[in-house]
């Protein structure tokens, strides 16, 4: 399904990259909601975010101060001129911010993980036009973040855009919630024409985090920023670890460097060439070693063998991934790389003793 899109022409927003979304994780009271939006709006910021409803992993923790939070926002617009935004995950929540005048709607993580969720959003948003974002779901599925922009164009939506926010992994690392680049990269390919936030402070989970994120998004072509910004963060009342001052903010924001989009010298062409030739000798190499594994899948055929050879397998990726290093290349990208060589491999000697 291809998405009926157009810009989300936001009011009073330069349509120039990148567009900055920052405001505190929870609005947590009138004082701190006023205080931060005020702060931001002195530093230029000229859309507010806040989450009036906060789902939480586990029961017990703050969830928002739910609909008495949006009088708050409506405030921050009267007062500031900002536009304001916060997340809804269900109809009731939709029907609440389009009564508060709320600019701009986004779906979370959770929600998106759920079509039937995402499918009640959309259909309380017929006939209305808002700015929608939706964020990727929590594990990297890229057909369910399809999915849910899908299903929100499929309501009449056509200002969208999505907020590329990280991937859930039982094994934490540096982040909060892996980048996994390639996916909303995968996604742009997709979509051209979708514009895609950052959301650095749930990718990081961590302040000092939010700046190197920042501006690999701003080199990857991102359109904008989704940020955490608190006027007191330390005592923040959910997440208060991956939220900044608009000071910091306005520091971070200062030191980006945007890059052009694209650029069409000679002198990348010529380079573009010859990242050409080189993947076409991949190819031919690639199509080389299937054959000889090919060869190899008969033999263990004619010898009664199993396909699967573990401790040959477990070999050619350690051995694959300790070549890769000391030419300047990631162990763990080599790594998935062979794993997905290896995977074609099995499937073609399956089909050969099979037959």
């Amino acid at each position: 399904m291809e998405l009926d899109l157009k810009p989300l022409a936001l009011t009073g927003v330069e349509s120039k990259r990148p567009v900055i979304i920052a405001g505190p994780c929870s609005a947590e009271t009138e004082e701190q909601v006023m205080t931060s939006a005020t702060q931001l709006a002195g530093k230029g910021i000229k859309i507010f975010r806040a989450g009036i409803w906060k789902p939480r992993t586990k029961p017990g923790g703050f969830e928002g101060v739910g609909v008495d939070g949006l009088p708050w926002l409506k405030r921050v617009k009267e007062e500031t001129g900002m536009l304001v935004s916060t997340e809804v995950a269900t109809a009731k929540h939709v029907y609440e911010c389009l009564k508060a005048g709320i600019d701009i709607l986004w779906v979370g993580a959770r929600t998106t993980a759920n079509p039937f969720a995402v499918q009640e959003i959309a259909d309380a948003l017929k006939g209305v036009d808002i700015p929608v974002l939706v964020k990727n779901p929590v594990n990297p599925d890229l057909e369910l973040w399809i999915g849910a922009l899908e299903r929100i164009n499929g309501a009449g939506l056509k200002r969208l855009g999505a907020i590329h926010r990280g991937f859930s992994s039982y094994d934490k690392k540096i982040y909060r919630n892996l980048p996994q680049w390639h996916i909303p990269i995968e996604l742009r390919r997709r979509i051209p024409n979708l514009p895609i936030f950052c959301d650095p402070s749930h990718i990081g989970g961590k302040r000092e985090l939010i700046a190197p994120l920042c501006q690999q998004a701003m080199d990857l072509g991102f359109d904008g920023i989704l940020v955490e910004s608190h006027c007191n963060p330390d005592a923040a009342w959910s997440d208060a670890s991956q939220q900044v001052t608009p000071d910091v903010l306005s520091y971070i924001l200062n030191l980006l460097v945007i890059r052009k989009d694209a650029q069409s010298t000679e002198n990348l062409n010529e380079l573009r060439n010859q990242i050409d030739e080189c993947d076409n000798n991949i190819i031919e190499i690639l199509s080389k070693r299937m054959r000889i594994c090919r060869e190899i899948g008969t033999f263990k055929k004619e010898h009664d063998m199993t396909i699967l050879q573990t401790v040959r397998y477990n070999e050619i990726l350690d051995k694959r991934g300790a070549q890769g290093a000391l030419c300047g290349m990631d162990s763990d990208f080599i790594k998935h790389v062979f794993e997905a060589i290896h995977e074609e491999s099995v499937r073609q000697q399956m089909e050969i003793i099979n037959k």
